[in-house]
Formats: structure tokens, sequence, C-alpha cells
């Protein structure tokens, strides 16, 4: 399997890239990513440092991803049937400046929200509870966050390009540069070509890792989450409202520590088959 590739055909275990699911009615609805190819970063004269180098990564079986970021109904279910306590206050931008709002959290991040808007102001703690309230409400399936290159390979689709729409991306593409003042709906801008919402912009998403400075050393091959680094923080993938469109591109990658609350962070769930 070549990078830049991704297999169409049946998985191993019998499921079939496209299918789409729900595990029970609250749950996030999952699509069937296939097994593929990539590669992860950005080439040498490109992008960051923290992006390099570049190396190939395959992924050998097909897993669910979330279609979308966990939206603010979905949240909403999961604080309903757990009383999970989320802290109130957050990071917000105060004009140029972000500062700790005291007031603010995830019922209200300081601008409207639908319930198909992902939802904001969560921690990676905060993810982890959720996405043990799902495992035990399927019945015991393996739900967790992506890896970090199982996020840029759902977010390149197969495609080599700085973003999934080509070498640019138009505010008809994304939610980003405070075009909208806020999050948008989920399912407001076209999906990607595995048919999965929001990779670039409207929110940033929590992923499993630790934060690396980079990828010298022994970075997974097979798409599994890197560990060790510094675990201090961890890694946060694709942009948002706020942000420049460079912050959006495929390959770009942030970390904030685990505690983090942010009115522009959410968080979307994968699961093996």
């Amino acid at each position: 399997m070549t990078a830049g590739r991704i297999d169409l055909s049946y998985d191993a275990g019998g499921s079939i890239p496209g299918d789409r699911f729900r595990d029970f009615p609250e749950a996030p609805e999952m699509i069937v990513v296939p097994a593929g190819a990539f590669l992860m970063g950005s080439p040498a004269g490109q992008g960051n440092s923290n992006e390099h180098p570049q190396h190939q990564v395959t992924i050998a079986h097909a897993f669910a991803v979330g279609i979308a970021p966990v939206t603010r109904g979905e949240f909403a279910a999961f604080i309903r049937a757990t009383n999970h306590h989320v802290e109130l206050g957050a990071t917000v931008l105060d004009g140029m400046t972000w500062k700790p709002d005291p007031t603010k959290s995830w019922r209200d991040p300081g601008f409207t929200q639908a319930d198909d808007h992902p939802v904001v102001c969560v921690s990676w703690h905060d993810a982890q509870a959720y996405l043990v309230w799902l495992g035990e409400r399927s019945g015991g399936k393996a739900y967790r966050l992506l890896s970090e290159a199982e996020w840029e390979y759902c977010c390149r689709a197969g495609t080599t390009t700085a973003y999934s729409t080509g070498d640019n991306i138009s505010l008809g593409q994304a939610n980003f540069s405070r075009h909208i003042t806020g999050t948008a709906s989920a399912f407001r801008f076209p999906p990607n070509q595995l048919g999965l919402w929001g990779m670039h912009g409207n929110v940033w998403e929590w992923c499993e890792d630790n934060w690396h400075e980079d990828y010298v050393g022994d970075p997974p091959s097979d798409g599994s989450v890197w560990f060790g680094g510094n675990s201090a923080l961890r890694v946060l993938r694709g942009g948002s409202w706020i942000g420049y469109p460079q912050y959006l591109r495929s390959a770009y990658r942030d970390g904030d520590p685990p505690i983090f609350r942010d009115k522009d962070v959410g968080f979307r769930v994968a699961r093996m088959l």
C-alpha cells in the first residue's frame, strides 16, 4: 500500500468503508474509514518545524470515526445521563487578548450555539469521561479519541495537498478567521472525501497522543497513539473559527494541557470495529 492510497475494499472484519451507524440513539453517528497509507507531516521546506520529518504511516484496518465533532446536543445527552461535572471557566478571546473567564462553559461559551454545533469549552479529561459513557452505554464498544496519525489520515482523505480541498481553502469550505462569530453547525460546510465534516476549522479537536516537539525519533508507523513525549500536553488538530487559514492545514499541529478548556476546542470520537 503506497502513501496517499486509501483501500476501499472490504475490511477483514466485514466492515464496508462508507457505512454509517449509531450504536444507540444519543451516540454520535459514525462512518467506517478504510485502511490506507499516507505521508504524515509536511515535506522538507514547507510547514512548521514540528511537522517534520515527513514519514509514512500505514493503517492496516478500517475503523469507525464520528462523521463530525461531538455536538452540543450529544454532549448534553451525556451530561443528563451521568451528571458529569464540567468545571466552570474557559479561555476566551477578549478583542485580541486571550484570557480566562470564570463564567464561561460549554453551556455558555459567549456566543449562541444550536444543538448541531460542536461542543466547546471541554477538556481532554471531559472527552475521556464522555468516551467511558459511550463504551458503557453501547455495551462495551471500544470508543476513544483518534490518534494524531489517524486524525491526519482522516483529514487528508487521500490528498497530499496543504488541505483536503487543495492548496487553498475558502470561507465557503470551512469556518475560520472569525468570518462567523463563533461556531457554525457541524454540518454547514461540505464533508471531505471520506464523508467527514469539519476536519478543517470550526473547532480544534483533542487527540489521544501526548505532545512531541517534532517527528524525530520513532513515531508509530501504524497509526497508533504516540506515547512518551511531553505528558503535560495533549495534541490538538484542525484549527478553528478564530484561527487563520494556515492553522487549518492538514499537517498543522498544536498542543495544550489536558485540563485546558477553550471556546474553540472540542473533540471527535473513534472506535475499533
